[in-house]
């Protein structure tokens, strides 16, 4: 299987809720490719639906600061920064997803909550 084959596996397999076989995909996706942003955003989802927020935080921040304009991971950073109360940094996240993505739905109805 190609690397993006892994990754879709990787995928459907945490949509189905199947957290700890997708993990798995993931870590042998980021094995071939460490580089591959998407993959370790998805660790850093299925780390914050599981409770593992510290370490969602931590991951979700690599993957922005890795890559400033991966929008999608961008507003999951803000969300569980939200989520946990870190409104300072959720707001300039959602700010910064904003100014790359002024349509935004989801950042424009979050945005509301922000000073």
């Amino acid at each position: 299987m190609s690397v993006e084959e892994l990754y879709e596996k990787g995928f459907e397999l945490r949509c189905d809720g199947r957290y700890d076989e997708a993990r798995a995909i993931f870590s042998q996706v980021l094995g071939s490719n460490p580089s591959h942003a998407n993959a370790k955003w998805q660790i850093g989802l299925i780390q914050c639906f599981v409770g593992e927020f510290d370490e969602s935080i931590a991951t979700l921040q690599e993957v922005v600061d890795a890559n400033p304009n991966h929008i999608k991971a961008r507003y999951d950073l803000a969300q569980t920064q939200m989520m946990l109360g870190m409104m300072d940094e959720a707001c300039a996240n959602f700010k910064e997803v904003l100014n790359q993505d002024p349509g935004h739905e989801e950042a424009n109805r979050q945005i509301i909550y922000c000073p």
